[in-house]
């Protein structure tokens, strides 16, 4: 074995972007998605990697002149590390935009192309090849047919896409095109399609509440004499995680015994994390729900309610043979309904019961 390259792969950074900004902690979310660089940065630092890479969308959005300098600042901080970004469909690269005039620092390497071409970096005898973007969609595979030249370096694919509209490459046909590695944005999930070899990093920090799981980057080692991968880690680094809970009630359940049970499971997983609460099961109908107050207390961005009456519809048509509420239930309630249907029957079941009652008290 001779030298090891050691590299990171990021992207989707989404500099500048502001998620969770009509909540409490918005603000606090925009930092943590900013500090996501410095993060990185440091890590590059500790680990003394060769090589930084950016798989698009490092801007939240095509890039005003001051992030661009914010950016470039830190990425100076690690002279000795060669940075190479492409841009995404969020960060495209548009005919006025300031990244064709900006001066880059010395070690950073931004590939402006819309075709593919390469950059070598002669230090680690490494050549990455790549495109940015300058629309928002890419229907086209630009990526068909592609394949790493034998020429003795070890050999990078830095590409942003794989859905229909991004770039719609096919996976096995990139893990057979010869590169020692191929570094994958757009999907911010960090996933392995092909062992070792194509991989997304996903985004460092998630960026809305459907983005559960771990994010933040790779950690790769390359051979220089095989030029094949001999270590791929995940390095988690986000500092929060969207959770999804989902709480289930019966006819028995009460509010009180729903706050207790969400404030006590939100308390286990942590507090500073957001969630996403759906709450699922029948209920009593003479019972509410209502999470206002953990809302006030805990990051709790979402609340879904799919829990449905426990109406006894047989008894209450018997209850009311020749009015609205009988006649309602008759018209609505079939076996085949689906879910829409069945929150139509409970929601106009109730508001008739409740009318019902408001005229009997009066």
């Amino acid at each position: 074995m001779g030298e090891i390259m050691k590299l990171i792969h990021t992207g989707d950074i989404h500099y500048g972007m502001n998620p969770d900004a009509d909540k409490p902690w918005g603000k606090e979310r925009a930092a943590d998605v900013k500090n996501s660089i410095s993060v990185i940065v440091s890590e590059c630092r500790k680990r003394e990697v060769d090589l930084l890479l950016v798989s698009g969308d490092l801007f939240h959005r095509q890039p005003i002149m001051r992030d661009i300098k914010e950016v470039n600042y830190l990425f100076s901080t690690i002279p000795d590390v060669n940075v190479v970004i492409v841009a995404g469909n969020h960060d495209r690269i548009s005919e006025n935009s300031s990244i064709h005039s900006f001066p880059w620092a010395n070690n950073v390497h931004y590939i402006k192309t819309s075709d593919i071409s390469s950059i070598f970096l002669p230090d680690i005898n490494t050549e990455v090849y790549g495109f940015s973007y300058e629309n928002y969609e890419i229907r086209e595979n630009k990526l068909a047919g592609i394949k790493a030249p034998d020429n003795g370096r070890i050999n990078i694919l830095l590409a942003h896409g794989g859905d229909l509209s991004h770039v719609p490459f096919d996976k096995n046909e990139l893990g057979n095109a010869g590169f020692s590695y191929v570094a994958l944005g757009h999907i911010h999930k960090p996933q392995v399609l092909v062992d070792n070899n194509v991989v997304y990093c996903g985004s460092p920090e998630p960026l809305d509440v459907t983005e559960t799981g771990k994010h933040g980057f790779y950690y790769v080692e390359i051979d220089d004499i095989s030029a094949n991968v001999i270590n791929l880690d995940f390095i988690p680094s986000a500092s929060v995680q969207y959770i999804s809970l989902v709480i289930n009630v019966s006819t028995v359940s009460t509010n009180s015994e729903l706050l207790m049970s969400v404030s006590e499971e939100i308390n286990r997983r942590g507090v500073n994390n957001i969630y996403r609460i759906k709450i699922r099961g029948m209920r009593d109908p003479d019972i509410e729900f209502d999470l206002s107050v953990l809302q006030s207390k805990l990051k709790i961005a979402q609340i879904i309610d799919d829990s449905e009456p426990q109406y006894n519809f047989a008894r209450l048509c018997a209850d009311h043979p020749s009015d609205m509420i009988g006649f309602f239930i008759q018209q609505l309630h079939r076996p085949e309904s689906g879910i829409i249907d069945k929150k139509a029957l409970c929601y106009g079941v109730n508001a008739l019961l409740h009318t019902t009652e408001e005229r009997g008290q009066a």
